[in-house]
């Protein structure tokens, strides 16, 4: 029998991810009974290699593996996904890698992954009602969330922390929605996020009231990569950790494709990286921990920045199924696996890359990560976002004189110090 897309596609409810317990699809997020969170349920229909390809370049060739209503590509939206699998020959044969590809998310309408996971989240809240498109954030899903409201012709209220990187801050204002900085951490602001979200009834914090849409659209980064690998997985993949639901749903996203037959049934080990200034979900699993214990964040990595993961108990459940791991690195790693990425294979990834590319060296270093098999790495948004991390790392460049002689002068300056170094 041919399945029948509801409002929402192919969902088929919302189910409790601690009791199980089932709600029916609308705007809840955390269970009645037992106040964990709800995670999106799938009758999923029959699809095909040949099916999903003739979609459009977006997510929404894999629409029918989304909690989104039919024709949702021809509602007004940024359209992300489909960004590059770059094939970094030069950084693996750095690295002593056989093969290693980085999937660059910086090719999203605001140069991040987030525009992936607000474009679920906005058609899911539009088909609810909601008015008003609203978050808390560390910065790139300020970004997303402020584009995707001003494409969608609705307000935006996105709440940041006062100390973000001013790139971000002025890439969520231009966009000409409501933007409040607010004293103190990530968790300050989605502590004040939630109380608002209970007190306007007909705003959408997309990963606060309707959180499991959300969370969902990071499910099409694994769909792409399986897609572009020839419809294979990976053997092994390093995902940075933030809330943790980006790392949580690329592995469901692997484990869908396997159910439906579009992939061999193979095991990806998953890998977790954050940032030694804000890591409890490493902590907790070198510590052998089930439980994550929240910290106070310190440190230049501002988009992992936040102390208390949502998902980080998930997180440990996926990288200990598949044999994987979760490692934290310094912020001077971070600094130098940014600058090396973007030198090896002219990716310029912003923090977050440089905390996973440094998760993935140390990993090798310590013979966690097998360099012989093949392995993708995320690259979840642009640098020129986060210019004041390197600023420090980058050599300062003096001006010449427009003359051949002041530029010959200048080459052979290059020489001797390269010589001596």
């Amino acid at each position: 029998m041919t399945k029948t897309p509801s409002r929402f596609g192919y969902a088929s409810g919302l189910a409790c991810r601690e009791c199980g317990q089932t709600y029916d699809l609308g705007a809840h997020y955390a269970c009645s009974g037992c106040f964990g969170p709800l995670e999106v349920c799938y009758d999923l229909p029959h699809l095909t290699r040949d099916i999903i390809e003739a979609g459009p370049q977006s997510i929404w060739r894999y629409a029918s593996l989304l909690p989104v209503p039919p024709g949702v590509a021809e509602t007004p939206n940024t359209d992300p996904g489909c960004t590059r699998l770059v094939r970094a020959g030069n950084l693996a044969r750095v690295l002593g890698m056989r093969s290693l590809w980085v999937k660059d998310e910086r090719g999203n309408p605001t140069h991040s992954f987030k525009d992936r996971v607000v474009a679920v989240a906005l058609a899911a809240a539009t088909e609810m009602g909601f008015k008003v498109l609203a978050c808390p954030s560390t910065g790139n899903l300020a970004n997303a969330v402020a584009a995707a409201a001003a494409r969608a012709g609705i307000r935006s209220v996105v709440l940041v922390p006062a100390d973000l990187e001013q790139q971000k801050i002025l890439g969520t204002a231009v966009y000409g929605g409501t933007l409040v900085t607010v004293d103190g951490t990530y968790d300050d602001v989605n502590r004040l996020a939630s109380e608002l979200a209970d007190f306007h009834d007909d705003w959408a914090f997309v990963n606060v009231n309707v959180r499991p849409y959300y969370a969902e659209g990071s499910k099409t980064i694994g769909y792409e990569i399986a897609e572009q690998l020839g419809w294979r997985l990976p053997s092994q993949i390093v995902v940075p950790v933030a809330s943790g639901a980006q790392l949580v749903k690329i592995d469901k996203a692997f484990r869908e494709l396997s159910a439906l037959g579009l992939v061999e049934d193979a095991e990806c080990r998953v890998f977790g990286a954050q940032a030694a200034g804000c890591a409890p979900v490493a902590a907790a699993f070198l510590a052998g921990h089930d439980v994550v214990q929240p910290v106070r964040p310190a440190t230049i990595a501002k988009s992992l920045a936040i102390g208390n993961p949502a998902d980080g108990p998930y997180v440990l459940d996926v990288v200990r199924r598949t044999g994987g791991a979760v490692a934290d690195v310094t912020d001077g790693e971070i600094v130098d696996a940014i600058s090396l990425l973007a030198k090896t294979e002219g990716i310029f990834g912003e923090t977050a890359a440089g905390v996973t590319l440094a998760v993935l060296r140390k990993l090798l270093a310590s013979g966690q990560l097998d360099p012989a098999a093949e392995t993708v790495i995320i690259n979840s948004g642009d640098g020129l976002k986060t210019l004041d991390a390197v600023a420090s790392a980058v050599p300062a460049v003096t001006p010449i004189r427009a003359s051949l002689e002041a530029f010959a002068e200048r080459e052979s300056l290059r020489s001797r110090k390269a010589d001596a170094a």
